[in-house]
């Protein structure tokens, strides 16, 4: 569920900057997502959180390091990704009930909630294959530019995904997480079909990703998954990468498009706080309820 690097591919575009204006549609609520007592009910049942299950162990080796599909990381790089991933699943805490009302409010379903945090192994090799592609690119810089450690996927059907999408969204924004990237791939021709959006958290500074699908999107990114995680191996051919990606082209391609998705722009400002919209602090001391 994490936005594609655009090396050797045209999958996964960069994600652009927001747009300074959010799209609009008839009906659109702006300023009045909800009505204050059904936005407060909302979130009353909406903060529960799912327990985050255990990620499997990285691949260390006796001097600390990692290495796994020939990547490697050395024992200081290793050390730095471990305390990055800590780092994100202390902020999901406080992320996920904003993320989990958002749905709730925009009648969304909430997909995947239980693989949110993305696996060390996973962050490790994202950040190897980095520094590989870049001779010179510190382990820091690498890490500045992963925003999918904590991830979202957020789906609706095609008659109800750009009014969704446009209240989600600007209650994302309305809560005080800034929009750093948004990436609609809707109005493309080849490749992936999607809205990719990136927001930093106010108050962990954590960045983190929500996906915005419909359930045919949905449904070719994880039929195409496998495609796409042999075509960005280091090891595979030119050729092979043309062919996957050609292999890729043709399953997004049968995917509708919803009315206006292509339009769909990030929220271009936070709007008027709204008490009833404010969620509470979740407590720390308390173990999450599972209620997903």
């Amino acid at each position: 569920m994490t936005t594609r690097p655009t090396t050797r591919t045209i999958t996964r575009p960069p994600l652009r900057t927001p747009h300074p204006r959010t799209a609009r549609h008839p009906g659109h609520p702006g300023h009045r997502l909800a009505g204050r007592a059904v936005t407060a009910a909302a979130l009353a049942t909406a903060l529960g959180l799912g327990a985050v299950p255990a990620t499997a162990a990285a691949r260390a080796d006796h001097g600390g390091g990692w290495h796994q599909d020939g990547l490697s990381l050395n024992a200081a790089d290793n050390k730095k990704v471990d305390a990055f991933v800590a780092r994100a699943r202390r902020a999901e805490r406080s992320i996920s009930p904003q993320v989990r009302a958002a749905a709730k409010i925009s009648h969304a379903e909430l997909v995947g909630f239980d693989h949110r945090l993305k696996s060390p192994d996973s962050l490790k090799r994202k950040v190897a294959t980095a520094m590989r592609q870049t001779p010179g690119r510190t382990v820091d810089a690498s890490l500045g530019t992963i925003n999918d450690a904590v991830r979202f996927t957020l789906q609706w059907p095609d008659a109800k995904y750009s009014q969704g999408v446009t209240t989600a969204s600007a209650l994302l924004s309305a809560w005080g997480n800034d929009s750093t990237r948004w990436s609609n791939t809707w109005d493309r021709t080849d490749g992936y079909k999607a809205i990719n959006s990136a927001w930093r958290a106010p108050r962990s500074h954590q960045l983190f990703e929500v996906q915005f699908h419909t359930p045919q999107s949905k449904a070719a990114q994880l039929e195409t998954h496998k495609l796409y995680e042999e075509q960005r191996l280091p090891g595979t051919p030119p050729e092979k990468v043309r062919e996957l990606q050609q292999k890729q082209n043709a399953i997004f391609a049968a995917v509708p498009v919803p009315p206006g998705a292509e339009r769909l722009t990030a929220p271009s400002r936070r709007l008027s706080p709204d008490p009833a919209r404010r969620l509470p602090d979740p407590n720390p001391s308390l173990d999450p309820v599972n209620s997903h």
